[in-house]
């Protein structure tokens, strides 16, 4: 680890870490040169459609599909049981970090009853997805309908339906912590606070869909995939194990990935039924999701229902916190990373930023006849935040405190670390009371107060709200494999080349769906190194091309692909200073590399370019000493050794404006101060803060996924299903504390949740403060104009 105050390759004048670089790949996207894979276009493609069942749950009696195979330009129709005969068994969602945990084996399509509405029950494959889709149509199937569980609020009565009848029971997973003395610090406590939060199921909706074109050549056996993936490796892993391939001969290329958010690191059957449709068939067949069948088939995520209650004492000291949490997830566990760590999540993190010893949870996970539900952006922490914030804004209220001044009082001291949580979780290099006063400098926040008081006088009712978080990123190798076999890499790698022009590749194993991850990868390999940005390319998203890692997820891939990169970066400028000095015959502690060319250390006289060394070390070896091998690529991996994971820490601010008569709510600014350790670019760790931060407005606000009593979605369609769009979008104003991280030499932490992880808190907080003088509280997300309405009263 760097000792405090060393300089690095990093620190010095010549780096490049730190600043503003632009994208290349955003270039390309914006100009509408972007190589999706649906773009990506190969001889004899024939495409898939699938027939979904209607019914969120109901058995298969008979399935008829003559007259589709009949139909001009079908070339395949598959069931569901056809396909499990070329499987090498199910999909079992579960990990060894939950040993107790239940959940049913999954094949890719439904075999003999469907358990949400959307399965995928028949494909058919034909020559355009139109004539696919016309022969879907005449596929004949009858069902059976069976009891449905749609609310989880039933889901564990005694009495129940069950959504499978071998788990006896709808309970996926309890787990319960309790530290401390819960009910003595309650019982003595000056005051209590307590709450119910229910919130809405949302997905991820991101701008390209889900897709896969996969193609097997008979001849060799080799399979090439393309799909908007996260995880190359892990999908090439699970496709070539459950169809019963080589993985060497299985190549998974993620080409331009149109937005993830976590979408893209799960099994979707659909896709895993078009590749085994090419190895049938023996010629590429392309699947990409509508946004209809998006709806009825992406994880969705966010659906609990948390009651809390906080003790604090007459001075604002939070004394304990005790919370409840209902998670209704869908009819599986979703594999490979299951639908329990949502909850898991809540049970971890709720109250993270606060000293308090006292802590209570129980989480309780059950399944519906709904779509599976797993990971996605910031998991759990948007509902634990919302909650712990929620009772600290209840606490300051009940006291007559300030809801700032609270927090002074209670948040984890920046000298304090390393510290363990009251939930068990040790974290460090955190700097809560820096960003809680950057953030009340950022807000004029004195000012923001009497603005709002005065407006109220006069009739207009705006709200601050303030909520401190703690988030989780690059996750690490605890628990990935288990009991599911899930093949989930903690660890990531890169390897740094010079070529014999002297321009440097760089081949990493995380991979980029537009947040930049090539560019900060460009910058910490040209920092190190000594080379000029663009005299380095950055190579990821191919199996065939990269080191093995475990791809872009949970704000890892600068925390953990970022330091694999620079120390192998590190390697290569080491080598490289070896070669020189033997060229120039003096010792490499006496020269160095800036800009691509080796000079003298601290003249900075340039005494030979790197394509010199390239051109020798490649092509003209004879040229250096007999006792000199030339190693001009290195590979270096990087993983956590005991941390959970590398937690990162912030403050958000909000002030919005209430229209009490019609319930609709303004965002008037918002402001982020986050610490996600050394920031390698500015611009693109800004733009990640602000694309989370209205993701998590869309959870705050709009995004609900309805359904009925029968388990129906019934807004499955962005008509109905609302996204928050640029002209609901706040002013953001971001800030960053750099305490960096002393896991790795580079020192950054995640980013790329931060928004996601608060903005809901925040928004919530500021409605409530708004809506302060009606004595109405909301505690219901999305807050939807008959939400508000109902909370005062209105309706």
């Amino acid at each position: 680890m760097k000792s405090k105050g060393a300089i690095t390759p990093l620190d010095r004048q010549h780096s490049y870490v730190g600043r503003n670089l632009s994208r290349d790949k955003a270039k390309r996207a914006v100009n509408g040169r972007g190589r999706y894979t649906d773009d990506i276009t190969l001889p004899r493609t024939v495409h898939a459609a699938f027939v979904r069942s209607p019914y969120a749950h109901a058995m298969i009696t008979d399935i008829d599909v003559d007259i589709a195979k009949a139909e001009e330009g079908v070339v395949l129709v598959m069931t569901g049981a056809e396909l499990k005969e070329l499987c090498t068994g199910p999909w079992v969602g579960t990990l060894s970090v939950f040993p107790t945990m239940k959940t049913a084996p999954q094949y890719p399509m439904a075999v003999d009853r469907a358990c949400w509405q959307g399965e995928p029950v028949v494909m058919v494959v034909a020559n355009s997805r139109a004539a696919a889709e016309d022969a879907a149509e005449l596929v004949s199937i009858t069902y059976k309908e069976l009891p449905v569980v749609a609310h989880k609020e039933t889901a564990l009565e005694k009495n129940s339906n069950l959504v499978h009848p071998d788990l006896k029971d709808n309970l996926a997973y309890e787990k319960v912590i309790d530290t401390g003395d819960v009910g003595e610090a309650f019982a003595g406590a000056d005051h209590v606070v307590e709450a119910t939060f229910d919130f809405g199921r949302h997905t991820a909706v991101s701008l390209e869909p889900r897709a896969i074109l996969a193609s097997f050549e008979k001849d060799t056996e080799e399979l090439t995939i393309y799909t908007s993936s996260q995880t190359p490796h892990m999908f090439q892993a699970i496709i070539a194990r459950t169809l019963g391939l080589p993985e060497h001969k299985c190549r998974v290329v993620a080409p331009f990935v149109g937005g993830s958010f976590g979408l893209k690191i799960h099994s979707f059957g659909d896709e895993f039924a078009a590749t085994a449709a090419s190895l049938k068939l023996g010629r590429p067949v392309k699947f990409i999701a509508d946004r209809l069948e998006s709806f009825l088939t992406d994880i969705h995520a966010r659906e609990n229902t948390v009651t809390g209650k906080m003790a604090v004492s007459s001075q604002g000291k939070i004394e304990a916190l005790e919370i409840d949490i209902l998670s209704g997830v869908g009819a599986y566990s979703q594999y490979p990373r299951t639908s329990v760590f949502e909850a898991n999540q809540i049970l971890n993190i709720t109250g993270g930023p606060y000293k308090h010893q006292n802590y209570k949870a129980r989480m309780r996970v059950a399944y519906m006849n709904k779509v599976p539900t797993s990971q996605y952006r910031a998991v759990g922490h948007p509902i634990g935040n919302s909650v712990g914030e929620a009772l600290v804004d209840l606490a300051a209220e009940k006291i007559g405190m300030d809801p700032v001044e609270i927090r002074r009082r209670n948040i984890m001291e920046d000298n304090s670390y390393p510290r363990t949580t009251a939930s068990g979780i040790e974290v460090a290099d955190m700097s809560h009371q820096k960003c809680l006063e950057t953030l009340v400098e950022r807000m004029k926040y004195d000012d923001l107060v009497q603005e709002r008081n005065s407006l109220r006088a006069e009739g207009i009712f705006r709200g601050i709200g303030i909520a401190a978080f703690i988030k989780g990123t690059a996750p690490g190798p605890a628990g990935y494999y288990g009991a599911g076999g899930a093949p989930i890499a903690s660890q990531d790698a890169a390897t740094v080349k010079i070529e014999p022009s002297g321009n440097i590749i760089c081949a990493v194993g995380v991979t980029d769906q537009g947040q930049g991850v090539d560019t900060v990868m460009q910058q910490i390999t040209a920092g190190a190194v000594g080379v000029l940005p663009e005299m380095v390319r950055v190579i990821e998203g191919d199996t065939d091309a990269t080191p093995y890692g475990g791809g872009t997820y949970a704000s890892r891939a600068t925390a953990i692909g970022g330091e694999a990169t620079y120390q192998a970066a590190l390697a290569l400028r080491a080598e490289l200073l070896r070669l020189a000095g033997a060229l120039l015959q003096r010792e490499p502690e006496t020269l160095d590399i800036i800009d691509g060319n080796v000079v003298d250390l601290g003249t900075e006289n340039i005494r030979m370019p790197l394509a010199e060394i390239g051109r020798i070390g490649h092509f003209q070896v004879a040229e250096l000493p007999n006792d000199i091998q030339p190693q001009l690529s290195h590979t270096k991996r990087f993983r956590l050794n005991d941390a959970l994971y590398i937690f990162t820490n912030g403050i958000h601010g909000a002030y919005v404006e209430v229209d009490c008569d019609t319930g609709f709510i303004t965002l008037l600014k918002q402001w982020v101060v986050e610490d996600c350790g050394r920031v390698i670019n500015p611009i693109l760790a800004d733009e990640q803060v602000r694309g989370g931060s209205v993701q998590g407005i869309g959870g705050a606000l709009y995004e609900h996924c309805i359904y009925d009593d029968q388990a129906q979605l019934l807004n499955g369609s962005l008509i109905d299903y609302l996204v928050p769009m640029a002209s609901e979008m706040p002013d953001i104003d971001v800030a960053h504390v750099q305490t960096h991280t002393g896991v790795s030499e580079l020192g950054s932490k995640g980013v790329g949740e931060s928004g996601t992880g608060a903005s809901p808190a925040v928004v919530m907080n500021a409605v409530n403060d708004a809506i302060s003088p009606f004595e109405a509280k909301v505690t219901v997300q999305p807050m939807t104009p008959d939400v508000l309405l109902k909370a005062l009263n209105r309706i």
